[in-house]
This record gives C-alpha cells, structure tokens and sequence, in this order.
C-alpha cells in the first residue's frame, strides 16, 4: 500500500489553508479541489510534488479519460474531466511560485493539463434543464397527503420552495423568526441561515397562486400554535424515529432540531412527484421555474430587478445567466413569431426595451 508523501501532505494543507483565508472559498470547494490532487496522487504512486514533470500532466489526462463513474459505471464526463485539470493546473502553479518548489516546478509545464478545445466547449457549453411548470407543482402539492405533522411538513416544504425559491441548504437551517407572516417575507439572515455565498437578504413570497400560500399559512400557524414551536425552533424540523417491535425504524413525530444536510429535502421531493406520477425536479429546479415565471410576468426592468433581488441575486445578469436559459419550444414560438407582421412599437414600449438593453450593458 502507497503511503503518502509528507511533503505533499504539508503543501496540500498550505494550500487549502490559501484558498480558505485568501480565496474565500468555502469547505465543499476546498473539497473539490483536494478530491482532483488526491486522484493525481493515486495516479503518481504518491511521489513526491518536486519530481512533478509535464509528461505527467499528459500522462495522467489520457489515465482519467479511461475512468468511469462509479456509480452509472460509464465514462467520466467532460465536464468532470474539465473540473479535475483546472483545479490540479491552478494547484501546480500555486506551487511553482513557493519557496519549496519554484526551482523545481515550471509554471508553463501546468499549462499540459488544459483539455483540447474540442473537449473543453463540450465540457462549458451551457445546456437546457428540464425545468418544472407552476402547474406540475400545484399538481405534487394536491397529490401529497397531509393527514398526519410528518406529511403536513412535508407539503409545506414543496410549497414553501416555490413560494421563495430558496435553496434547500437555507431552507434545512431556516427557523421560525425567520418569518414575517404578514408581510410574507423571508429573511435570510446569514448569521443563522446557511445562504450561498453568506449573503443576507429578504424574499418576499413570490406571486404563485393561492394553494402553495394556503398550504405554508397553515403549516407556520399549527406548527407556533398548536405545537408551541418557539422562533428559534426550525420551520421544517427534523423526523423523529424509533426502533419498533420488528426491529425497524418508524417515524413517530417531529423534533425541535434542524435537519444537518438537505438530503432529507431532496427525498421529500422525489417522493411528492413520485406521487403526482410526474418526473422528478429537486428544488433547486423551482429558481428556475420562478426565473421563467418573472420573465413571462416583468414588463418593466425595475420589476425584473426586484424579482432578481428577491432570488438572491445582486446582479440581473446573474438571473439571465445561470437561470434564463429560454426552453427550445419557447425559442420556436418567439423566432416564428418575429416573421409575423407586427404592430409600431409604441413610445412607451421602446423606452422599456431600451432600458432594459442599457441594464444588461451594464
């Protein structure tokens, strides 16, 4: 069995150490990147990081292009090829300008783990996801039982994702203070809810019809009412489980404890659509959904602008970039319809469309 270079394990350490305090970056990035150092590592016997050499590189990309996944037991994805050379070329020119290994490592011999470009646009291109429609959503909703608290929690979380469009990492920390019921408003608050990127924000409920509001209304009233939750108890608290006669485990209740991860949220959306036989969406889908909504529904770029703000986003073009992708059918219907004569655009209509282009511009 190879052991691990002490050496590497220091440099290893030292970098992570950089791309927390320096980077930024937050513990599941930094474990990303160790994960591609470690698989270079299996693929050099561990050898020592001073001894590393472009052929390498070269070496080790044609190794990783023969791995499969071992979990669907097909290839490595490009996009996962290209993850896993970005980060070692960045990690070995981080390397080349330390005091251990500048004389040592060249920094152009880091440039051998770039893909080719063939594989690299295949790997960045963005493409359509499937993205679920409010009507599919109601319909999971009407489909999900709601006889006992478990169930009840479960439905008012669906309900409560499309109402704010708030990722499932906020919503497994989310308490009850974090909730202004008359004002219908989320308050994000990075101190205690596990937001991305720690930003600090409020959502206010977004325009979706009035069962996910009816169904969340009377989720928070018998959870503060009935239940006597306090404000510092969770929105969507944990399941309580024994062991039964027959040695199985059975949820009897709910815990004052926040779920740990959000695994528990993405089971809960798999079982709601499974139920209303429908394809399963996880809830990061829902921003989406609520993106596509906003572009159907904001004819002004203020509104827009505040509909972004309410996802979180500091910067319309993030909305438009990460979640505005227009679905193919969509492309079709607004391509074909630009062949059909059209009405003058009016004064009003064009200082609209102006603005919007000069936002975009930035």
């Amino acid at each position: 069995m190879n052991k691990r270079h002490i050496k590497n394990v220091r440099a290893i350490h030292e970098y992570c150490h950089f791309l927390k305090e320096a980077k930024s970056l937050c513990e599941a990035s930094v474990d990303g990147i160790t994960k591609a150092i470690n698989r270079f590592e299996e693929y050099t016997k561990y050898k020592d990081f001073k001894l590393f050499h472009y052929q390498q590189a070269v070496g080790f990309k044609k190794y990783l292009i023969g791995q499969k996944n071992v979990v669907t037991d097909k290839p490595l994805s490009k996009a996962t090829l290209h993850t896993t050379m970005r980060h070692l070329k960045t990690f070995f020119q981080y390397l080349s300008m330390q005091g251990n290994y500048k004389f040592s490592i060249k920094y152009s011999d880091a440039e051998f783990f770039n893909l080719s470009n063939k594989d690299t646009r295949i790997a960045t291109a963005k493409r359509n996801k499937p993205v679920p429609k409010i009507e599919q959503i109601v319909q999971v909703l009407e489909a999900m039982p709601s006889t006992s608290n478990i169930e009840m929690r479960d439905r008012a979380l669906v309900a409560f994702t499309l109402l704010t469009g708030a990722r499932d990492s906020a919503i497994a920390s989310v308490k009850i203070k974090h909730i202004c019921l008359e004002e219908q408003a989320l308050n994000q608050d990075a101190r205690e809810v596990n937001t991305k990127y720690s930003k600090t924000f409020t959502t206010y409920f977004f325009p979706v019809g009035d069962l996910p509001l009816q169904i969340f209304t009377e989720w928070f009233n018998y959870l503060t009412k009935e239940l006597m939750f306090s404000p510092d108890d969770p929105l969507f608290p944990k399941t309580k489980v024994k062991n039964s006669s027959k040695h199985k485990f059975e949820a009897i209740g709910l815990l004052r404890d926040h779920w740990s991860t959000a695994g528990a949220i993405r089971r809960i959306f798999q079982q709601g659509f499974k139920a209303a036989d429908l394809p399963y969406f996880n809830p990061h889908s829902f921003r989406n959904t609520l993106v596509h909504l906003g572009m159907d529904i904001c004819t002004d770029p203020k509104v827009f602008k505040a509909w972004s703000q309410n996802l979180g986003h500091q910067s319309v073009l993030t909305t438009f970039y990460s979640y505005g992708e227009v679905p193919d059918y969509i492309q079709a219907k607004l391509l074909k319809k630009l062949s059909e004569p059209s009405l003058e655009m009016t004064p009003d209509k064009l200082a609209v469309f102006e603005m919007m282009v000069k936002k975009m511009m930035g």
